[in-house]
């Protein structure tokens, strides 16, 4: 797998510290390390793992956050570029097999927009606007050059949900340091509340109909609630701000992805059956991998076939160009 196996957040793989990394690790992930081989990055070998899990396609997203802990636009732009042309050449190893979601970079909503016309040039599915706690909000105007450039070239924004920042108050000591991290991996997902709420509020959906906007393992269970603050917020004082009920902007243009979530199983009616994609999140351990199928039957007891196949195949099918059969 990738060498030196992976944890949490990007950390070295120790046994008997994730219950998650070490399913990964007994189905064979790592087994490769020694020889210096990143399973996931062969497209033959990833392909074969996802085949254990029953997975027919995968929606392949990028090096998440790398552009902004470079800092640099200038190198941050070729970094990306770099990647995005990697993975245009990957996802064509076996044709129909991968959507590639490239990276454009949030340092620079004009060099994120050119970036994301390369993206379409390169046959790319999706392009991931890397989320960052000091990046302009995502209701902010400057960020119009990207959104025009998505609706002109019908490839969708991924936004990909983050944590809190490091405490280094309360991670970098060793009294405080799990329950601080217990805290934030119960609670990261909900942070998108204000990202989705930002990219409505913005207007960016009223202004371009054709645009789509994905946020990236961020679980769904929390999103009724906010459907229903939005809506609530708008009639009481913010009808200036977008000219319809905030939900209608989510129902028709927006998704989520999510690998277990059973609140959200139970609420798919308000939430949207056509807005949700459900994703195993490999190779990251947060993921379900290799382990899909088994999660699968048991959050999905007593729901109805057809919205199964449609949360779990169809939409995203329809939105990246996989076969429907």
């Amino acid at each position: 797998g990738l060498v030196g196996g992976m944890g949490s957040g990007g950390r070295r793989y120790v046994p008997g510290q994730i219950h998650r990394s070490d399913r990964m690790a007994e189905q064979g992930l790592y087994a490769d390390q020694s020889k210096g081989i990143m399973r996931p990055t062969v497209p033959e070998l990833r392909a074969k793992d996802q085949d254990l899990d029953g997975i027919a396609g995968e929606v392949v997203y990028g090096i998440l956050g790398a552009a902004n802990r470079l800092e640099d636009p200038e190198v941050t732009a070729c970094v990306l570029h770099i990647y995005n042309e990697w993975l245009s050449d990957f996802c064509k190893a076996i044709p129909g097999r991968f959507a590639g979601v490239g990276c454009i970079s949030s340092l620079s909503p004009d060099d994120a927009a050119r970036e994301l016309r390369e993206i379409a040039a390169l046959g790319l599915k999706g392009a991931e606007l890397g989320l960052s706690h000091d990046m302009l909000p995502m209701w902010h105007h400057e960020w119009e050059p990207v959104w025009q450039a998505s609706a002109e070239t019908g490839v969708p924004v991924h936004l990909h949900t983050i944590g809190p920042p490091i405490d280094n108050r309360w991670y970098g000591d060793t009294k405080t340091r799990r329950p601080w991290f217990a805290t934030h991996m119960t609670g990261f997902q909900i942070n998108m509340l204000t990202v989705l709420a930002g990219v409505i509020f913005g207007g960016a959906l009223e202004r371009h109909g054709e645009l789509k906007v994905v946020i990236g393992e961020s679980g769904i269970g929390w999103i009724p609630y906010v459907l229903e603050r939005m809506d609530y917020e708008w009639e009481d004082q913010f009808k200036d701000v977008v000219p319809r009920p905030p939900s209608e902007y989510w129902y028709g243009q927006m998704f989520a992805t999510f690998q277990l979530d059973r609140t959200g199983i139970e609420n798919l009616h308000r939430i949207g059956v056509n807005n949700v994609m459900w994703g195993n999140d490999f190779p990251h351990p947060d993921g379900v991998w290799p382990d899909s199928q088994d999660l699968l039957s048991e959050q999905f007891a007593g729901i109805d076939a057809a919205t199964v196949r449609k949360v779990t195949y169809e939409n995203a099918a329809k939105l990246y160009g996989f076969p429907m059969d």
